[in-house]
């Protein structure tokens, strides 16, 4: 491993809290060394209080921020003087830990400190830096885990037993590091945890943590640990999006609620998922306890979801947990399932959450895998994994959290979405926590919104090939389909029926119908299985109850979208599937309306352009976002007893009404 530091991007941070920030971003690059909100950081400062007094101030990495962006409204101030006398107490608990660190905050506002920042607070030195590194992981987790430690790290580093983060952490370690530190000392080794680096600049602690996991990776090598097994699992080619849609139906189904699944069939995970001793290996924990509360204890070897939660619900009891409210907080899905098929996949409450899983589970295997070949991989035992997942800082955490948001776990496929009323409810359906599918022949669809929720394609929805293509690529991105927006069509130029052209008339049939019946076909067997009822929403027109003259061509294909939606109805709702159509008017924030056009209908009537934009029974203009508004509404529990309804979003039509 090589140092990131530049001398040149470090200039940009003048400040000790400055360069605290930079070394922690470099840290933060490397998925080796952290993942997602994994590792901390510190650094010492004295500062002035409002009484003029200094004080010695302890900034520690907050609750909820990342190393790779951190930024220094990120680092917590701490009165460093009482975490160092905390440290000293024979007994504390997490929930008085906690609430002794807060009290201690410098800034009210600031979030809540690492669960660490006694830890980092007792140990004597400006910068601390600690990392879950792969490469120390593959190395303590062994059989001959802390023999092999001594070997590697000598006698520069202390080697400390595994326990549990927080109070008695940082109390083993205030006893322990005195009694076994060097004048030479430059890190700790916390088996079965992580790294923890130290010096007086951020640019020695840094280098002193790449140093470290540098040693391991060379030891790793030298033991031919290092390289992993080159075969090249090929994945699937078989259509596998309703596999994983029912998969993910059954872990909701266990969960309670609705979840992402993301899966991935890159050869190392498919190679992993095809070991036949897969179960035995994957089967004894995570790399670190750290990691079980997004993925698990253990994941599912196949794909029995039912079985699992039997499993892990014998296992959650088994412990005989005294407060009997964190059994309300039970949930036997997995997060993590390993299939030779489906390949490595991952449910997390969001997009995001999954993804995270998915990330921490692909370095997981890493080690296992290194671990593996250097002498065999050995897990903490279950009670100490326990101990973590339902930890009580954890379950106040998702306590806190309160309920998802509205749409949270649901996955929406949008067709049409990268202008207009498309990308109006691709934004509306983000808002509200769906993870979005969006589907658009513009290549901007891709880089639309910039985020784990979000799977942009291009696809030419009158493409069969194209747009089969696209449906698996969405499921495998996020485990299924539960609400679907009938968006993408066409307005041809107008021109009466004795002059309109034949491929014109074709074109607009394609696009507006013919598309939307290939599309529902192949999302049906997907909305049968969404948790809360797959929902559709077709994007009709004005034009089906009052047609415009020169729009035969627009209005009959709108016509025929209704139509098809209230057949699919009719019968779908056995199916537990609602269809809804809502047909907007005089929507002039997309495409089909630029400023000349505009102007030049408002001339026409004699009128404004902001006249002409309301006239309407209500005088109000309508944009995209109402009607993102309106097909949000009818996807969520407020119409959960609605199908094949009509509703106008116009203002009031007069010819409608």
């Amino acid at each position: 491993m090589k140092s990131l530091w530049s001398d040149s991007e470090a200039a940009g941070y003048r400040t000790p809290l400055g360069l605290r920030v930079y070394s922690s971003r470099l840290l933060g690059r490397n998925k080796n060394l952290v993942l997602h909100g994994g590792g901390n950081t510190s650094v010492k400062l004295t500062q002035r209080n409002v009484m003029g007094e200094d004080e010695e101030i302890l900034f520690v990495k907050g609750s909820g921020w990342d190393l790779e962006t951190i930024d220094e409204p990120g680092f917590v101030p701490v009165r460093l003087a009482p975490l160092v006398r905390l440290s000293t107490l024979a007994r504390l608990s997490d929930s008085d830990m906690m609430n002794a660190l807060n009290t201690e905050r410098r800034r009210a506002a600031a979030p809540s400190p690492s669960v660490e920042a006694i830890l980092h607070a007792i140990l004597p030195f400006r910068y601390v830096d600690h990392t879950h590194a792969n490469a120390v992981l593959s190395i303590t987790n062994t059989a001959d885990g802390l023999e092999r430690a001594n070997d590697v790290f000598g006698d520069d580093t202390v080697i400390v037993p595994y326990v549990m983060p927080g109070f008695d952490l940082a109390r083993l370690c205030a006893r322990e590091f005195p009694r076994r530190r060097e004048a030479h000392t430059i890190g700790m080794i916390l088996m079965n945890h992580g790294v923890f680096s130290f010096a007086d600049s951020a640019r020695e602690s840094y280098e002193r943590m790449i140093a470290l996991v540098d040693r391991a990776e060379r030891y790793l090598k030298r033991c031919k640990a290092w390289s992993l097994p080159s075969e090249r699992s090929k994945p699937s080619r078989a259509r596998l999006r309703e596999a994983i849609a029912r998969l993910r139906r059954d872990v909701c189904a266990h969960a309670g609620q609705p979840h992402v699944l993301r899966t991935s069939q890159a050869p190392q995970a498919l190679a992993f998922c095809r070991r036949p001793d897969v179960a035995q290996l994957a089967g004894q924990g995570p790399a670190t306890p750290d990691h079980s509360i997004r993925t698990k204890r253990v994941p599912l070897i196949g794909r029995d979801v039912a079985a699992y939660a039997k499993a892990y619900r014998r296992y959650f009891e088994s412990h005989e947990r005294k407060a009997a409210e964190s059994k309300t907080m039970l949930d036997p899905a997995p997060r993590i399932v390993l299939d030779p098929e489906l390949g490595l996949c991952a449910a997390g409450r969001s997009g995001k959450d999954a993804a995270i899983a998915l990330d921490i589970y692909e370095q997981t295997i890493e080690v296992i895998l290194r671990a593996t070949a250097l002498h065999g991989y050995r897990a903490l035992p279950a009670r100490a994994v326990f101990e973590v997942e339902y930890w009580d800082l954890e379950q106040a955490k998702l306590k806190l959290a309160g309920k998802p948001p509205e749409l949270g776990g649901e996955v929406a496929l949008v067709t049409g979405g990268a202008s207009g009323i498309g990308r109006a409810c691709v934004d509306a359906l983000l808002a509200r926590g769906a993870a979005v599918v969006a589907l658009d022949r513009n290549e901007a669809i891709r880089t639309l919104h910039d985020g784990p929720d979000y799977l942009g394609l291009v696809c030419d929805v009158t493409d069969p090939e194209a747009l089969d293509a696209a449906l698996e690529a969405g499921v495998r991105g996020f485990g299924g389909i539960d609400i679907v927006l009938l968006n993408a069509g066409v307005f041809p130029p107008g021109a009466p029926v004795a002059d309109a052209s034949a491929q014109a008339w074709r074109e607009t049939m394609a696009v507006n119908v013919e598309a939307n019946v290939a599309l529902l076909r192949a999302c049906h067997p997907l909305l049968k299985l969404a948790m809360r009822g797959g929902r559709v929403v077709a994007i009709g027109s004005k034009n089906v109850a009052a047609p415009g003259i020169g729009a035969a061509a627009y209005s009959a294909s709108k016509a025929a979208l209704t139509q098809l939606a209230r057949v699919c109805a009719l019968e779908w709702g056995r199916d537990g599937i609602r269809v809804n159509t809502i047909h907007p008017d005089a929507v002039f924030d997309t495409g089909l309306w630029s400023d000349e056009v505009l102007a030049a209908r408002a001339r026409h009537y004699g009128l404004t352009v902001e006249q002409y934009k309301t006239r309407n029974v209500l005088r109000t203009e309508i944009k995209s976002r109402d009607v993102a508004e309106l097909v949000c509404a009818l996807c969520s529990n407020a119409f959960a007893r609605t199908t094949g309804a009509q509703v106008p979003i116009d203002g009031g039509n007069e010819r409608v009404i």
